[in-house]
């Protein structure tokens, strides 16, 4: 196949194998099997007269390391590709939000795009986690500081969450009582004109989060243990030392089934749950980390050659049921 990733400006500019980078080993995985891997950023996207295209550069295998070749930035029309991987990192600004736009101008029965664009931009990582709001911490989205300060008075401990930051960005934990509390509310609301999301603080956190991963409509058999950092009460460090092995209960994997069958449905094929307590506390859709090198050596796997196995099922499945429909539609 001809696969196009959009991936981080960051990723672009030191683009070589890093196993913290799950985009890398993906890719490295594609490669290694023979696919034309192309990548681009957001910013290389564009229309012209309606059609969707990227500049892009080749990628490439090397003594086992993955490259790309400066010199072969080409504009290739995105329906060229019959895969595109959209895996840029938050914050999921306006331009963010203008990229996901340019793919609604691509053919969908001639490239699979994965995450959905469109499911990207109308799901919040955040606020639609609320979706399974049984399955989540007590909570409320809102800008009102009376609404927080309620909320704070009836739970006792509460985390503030700006809706659109990545990586733990803008956090807070707050305490009833805290003589802090009236500007860390005002702060985060952007005095009462930002929405937030404000959860009850569960105790067990002092573990940190699972990351638990989905695939398609499965729930993959790994899973991480993301600890806080030495001085901070939320994972923030990724380093060995704050990243455990953990492994899901079988009640944890029946109540995530649920999550992972109606995402699938939405065209989120890959995401990560962030679960504290058997709770949900965040649905990662945009770029979830996959902490494939932490998985493969808790576990002997080869993570990055079944999340490709997985992709390349799920694209093969989905071309399969296209040209099924189309013989269908010509009998007719």
């Amino acid at each position: 196949m001809r696969i196009l990733f959009v991936i981080d400006r960051i990723e672009l500019k030191y683009f070589e194998f890093n196993d913290l980078v799950t985009n890398f080993w993906i890719i490295k995985s594609f490669l290694e099997r023979g696919h034309e891997v192309c990548i681009t950023t957001i910013d290389m996207l564009k229309l012209k007269s309606s059609c969707a295209y990227a500049s892009c550069f080749e990628s490439y295998l090397k003594d086992g390391n993955i490259f790309y070749n400066k010199e072969s930035l080409n504009e290739c029309k995105v329906e060229d590709f019959q895969l595109v991987m959209f895996r840029p990192d938050p914050p999921v600004d306006l331009d963010y939000i203008n990229a996901t736009y340019i793919f609604d101008f691509v053919d969908r029965t001639k490239t699979f795009i994965m995450n959905d664009t469109t499911a990207v931009r109308n799901f919040n990582e955040k606020l639609h986690a609320v979706m399974f709001n049984d399955l989540m911490p007590n909570n409320i989205i809102t800008s009102s500081k009376s609404d927080v300060i309620e909320f704070l008075h009836e739970n006792g401990e509460i985390i503030l969450k700006p809706l659109n930051q990545c990586f733990g960005g803008g956090v807070m934990y707050l305490k009833d009582g805290d003589k802090n509390t009236a500007v860390i509310i005002n702060s985060m609301t952007k005095e009462g004109k930002q929405l937030i999301m404000v959860q009850k603080y569960i105790p067990q956190a002092i573990y940190g989060d699972k990351r638990v991963l989905i695939l398609g409509d499965k729930i993959l058999p790994y899973c991480v243990q993301k600890t806080p950092g030495n001085d901070d009460f939320k994972f923030c460090d990724h380093s060995d030392d704050f990243i455990k092995k953990a492994v899901l209960s079988d009640k944890e994997k029946e109540c995530f089934q649920i999550i992972a069958d109606k995402l699938n449905s939405m065209g989120i094929y890959m995401a990560g749950l962030d679960v504290i307590n058997g709770q949900i506390i965040e649905i990662n859709v945009t770029s979830p980390c996959y902490f494939i090198r932490e998985i493969n050596g808790h576990f002997g796997a080869h993570l990055e050659d079944v999340v490709v196995e997985g992709i390349l099922t799920i694209v093969q499945e989905f071309f399969k049921n296209n040209i099924l429909h189309c013989n269908d539609l010509l009998t007719k």
